[in-house]
């Protein structure tokens, strides 16, 4: 079992504490009233589950960086954070990820010599390592969980590559099964070779994504559900030199958004479901007004009605309108993170809520979601952790 360190996680000041007057002022909230253009509070009987669980990713050999898997509390009414400690003996944990039983975390080591872990999660928070498995690649970046709960998948950006690891009942991971190198198209411009930078399944599960950040392409892959092998039968070039990091699906199925991190550009893709292929669309502006930005993570609402994009460089969160059953995408504007650089975003299970991992300034920052007009409040001063690059709320045990 790895060693739990309590208190390596700042817990004050925490999202939700006063915060002096600044840009936007999160106030505070008073029992019985709503602020203008917010939603009214809901019923006893549909108030969400009061606290939450937060995983954090950071880079454990970085000057500065954390010294594991940062482990902290939520407040789903006001938003504030709570560090628990942190899970050590985890090396460089950049990305996590949950299974969908949730009673199991997986992280990337984010290494040369790249690996996957797996952690056995306990509601006395006495997490356990389960183990770790080799991928086969160079500095994994990102991996995501097959929906079957079968199969771990994961992106190598220094080799670009893919990997599949299956799953037992345990939850722990079995030696990999296969691992796929982007071969082809040549990399894009100012690229040496490829990098993939994420893999997902699509929403019906037939499908398996990869975006490669260096050859400009999304390539499209089948699962076998008997030998965790990909066998490519699709791939979306993109126009050369906008190096596709990021991709999350509308909730119908039939269209992806895609944030392109290095023309500071986001792409509305058509996805055929059939044949998993996918159409990118033309190019749309991050609300960045031409400055220096690298656009990293996208997330879309459950409902489908809105998406928000994580800016770095602008330091921002970009908010759009989702229109024409998600053929659209319509920028409302921005809203400053509060912090420098953030790499990862993600809603909270209810939605109330939206995590930004602020690399640069060590934060993690908090925000209400109004579900009626897409807008976010700062729900108060940024969290503080370490070289925070993934932040990934979950439901309390």
């Amino acid at each position: 079992m790895a060693a739990l360190a309590a208190g390596a996680l700042s817990s004050a000041p925490a999202c939700g504490s006063p915060d002096p007057p600044a840009r936007e002022s999160p106030g505070r909230e008073t029992p019985g009233r709503t602020r203008r253009g917010e939603t009214p509070a809901p019923s006893a009987a549909h108030r969400p589950v009061r606290e939450g669980r937060l995983f954090l990713g950071t880079y454990t050999s970085q000057d500065g960086g954390g010294a594991g898997i940062g482990l902290a509390t939520y407040d789903e009414i006001t938003g504030r954070v709570t560090g628990t400690g942190t899970l050590t003996g985890v090396p460089d944990p950049s990305y996590l990820a949950l299974h969908p039983s949730g009673r199991t975390l997986y992280c990337v080591n984010e290494r040369e010599k790249g690996g996957v872990t797996a952690v056995a999660l306990s509601s006395d928070g006495k997490h356990e390592v389960l183990g770790t498995r080799g991928t086969g690649g160079a500095g994994p970046c990102h991996l995501s969980v097959h929906p079957s709960g079968r199969w771990l998948l994961s992106a190598h950006y220094g080799s670009g590559s893919v990997a599949v690891h299956p799953i037992d009942d345990s939850g722990a991971l079995g030696e990999r099964t296969d691992v796929v190198a982007h071969s082809a198209p040549p990399p894009g411009p100012g690229q040496e070779g490829p990098h993939a930078h994420q893999v997902i399944t699509s929403p019906d599960g037939r499908h398996v994504l990869a975006v490669d950040l260096g050859n400009d392409t999304v390539h499209t892959y089948r699962l076998d559900g008997d030998a965790g092998t990909l066998r490519q039968v699709s791939h979306a070039t993109l126009r050369p030199g906008a190096g596709p990091r990021h991709l999350t699906f509308h909730p119908s199925g039939r269209f992806a958004y895609l944030a392109n991190e290095l023309d500071d550009t986001v792409v509305v893709c058509a996805y055929d479901p059939a044949t998993g292929r996918l159409k990118p669309g033309e190019p749309q502006s991050t609300g960045s007004n031409g400055g220096s930005n690298y656009p990293a993570q996208i997330a879309v609402t459950r409902e489908g009605r809105f998406a928000f994009l994580a800016n770095r460089g602008h330091d921002s969160l970009a908010r759009y309108a989702v229109e024409g059953g998600g053929a659209r995408l319509r920028l409302l504007g921005t809203v400053p993170v509060r912090g420098e650089f953030p790499r990862h975003l993600a809603l909270s299970p209810s939605e109330r809520l939206l995590f930004t991992a602020n690399q640069k300034s060590d934060s993690v920052s908090v925000f209400h979601v109004d579900r009626r007009g897409g807008e976010l409040r700062l729900a108060g001063k940024p969290f503080r952790a370490p070289v925070a690059v993934c932040a990934l709320p979950a439901t309390a045990s």
